[in-house]
């Protein structure tokens, strides 16, 4: 089942790249007591995600917080080194590089992408989130192929 809007966020270890390597986080750390803005692609250094959707929140990402985003927050099914690499790549350090290697964050809302047939696996498919103490507020998952609704700008005109 997908997550909705109402939906709390469910409790999974996540990991991020730190100085001193990768670290767990939990969505608890992420999500309790925060407004963010999470959106989730289907891979680190592929053409859309790295030509457009990860640039756009980056460019974006002062007027974001600025509309009272605590975090902005970026998911893919990659590992922790991976997503590093491509943060530090695109000069993304006010985005928080989330890294769901075993895809178990993707699973749990239920927004995967079946790859396998391009030698890629079970990732998540393109969609951003606004959620707030846990609770998605805003949901918009983009059609295949599309990046329309889940980009910066789209999601600054639900904030």
């Amino acid at each position: 089942m997908t997550i909705a809007i109402g939906d709390k966020i469910p409790e999974v270890t996540l990991h991020h790249m730190t100085d001193d390597g990768p670290a767990k986080i939990s969505t608890s750390e992420i999500f309790d007591g925060k407004r963010v803005l999470l959106f989730a692609l289907p891979g680190a250094y592929t053409p859309t995600c790295s030509n457009s959707h990860l640039p756009s929140y980056v460019v974006k990402a002062d007027e974001i917080k600025a509309k009272g985003i605590d975090t902005i927050a970026c998911l893919s099914v990659n590992d922790a080194f991976v997503m590093g690499a491509w943060g530090e790549a695109s000069n993304a350090d006010s985005i928080l590089m989330l890294a769901d290697g075993s895809a178990k964050f993707t699973s749990a809302v239920g927004i995967e992408l079946d790859l396998t047939d391009m030698g890629l696996g079970l990732r998540s498919d393109r969609y951003a989130m606004i959620v707030e103490d846990g609770v998605v507020t805003a949901l918009n998952r983009e059609g295949p192929g599309k990046l329309e609704v889940s980009d910066a700008e789209s999601m600054m005109g639900l904030l």
